[in-house]
């Protein structure tokens, strides 16, 4: 085959340090309209962006020239420098260390954006550590209880 074909969707999942609610209504629009300008400069696109006051979930389509943990660190970093360089208020402000990401097939992507689209309402119910360790469960990901929360 000459060319490569690829379309690949991620739904990536990561909270800030130590889960704080940093995530206020006054600076989701604004820092979802940054990250998903960074994946965009990283010839990636954003379908889908949502999350409450500690974490952050996104459906993203991503080129396959660029590792994952790649796209996460200029996402993290890219975003807590605007966020520290325009909002004075938010000087502690940080991104946990890790993420989890889910490969997911094209069958699935309406699903997968309306799950985003309904965190907030999700989230009346559930917390981020029962959310996330579902989400490990369910697409068996092996996981160390000591190790997920920073």
């Amino acid at each position: 085959m000459a060319g490569t074909f690829t379309k690949l969707f991620y739904h990536i999942v990561f909270s800030t340090k130590h889960r704080q609610r940093f995530i206020s209504a006054e600076i989701e629009d604004e820092l979802y309209k940054y990250i998903s300008g960074i994946l965009r400069n990283l010839e990636g696109s954003c379908i889908e962006i949502d999350g409450v006051t500690d974490h952050v979930h996104i459906l993203a389509i991503l080129p396959p020239k660029i590792a994952l943990s790649d796209v996460l660190r200029e996402i993290k970093a890219g975003s807590s420098k605007w966020i520290h360089e325009t909002k004075p208020k938010l000087a502690k402000f940080g991104w946990q260390d890790g993420y989890s990401a889910f490969t997911v097939s094209q069958s699935n992507i309406d699903a997968v954006r309306r799950y985003i689209r309904e965190q907030k309402q999700h989230h009346k119910q559930l917390d981020f550590k029962t959310e996330l360790v579902a989400l490990l469960d369910k697409h068996q990901i092996a996981y160390d209880e000591r190790y997920i929360w920073d």
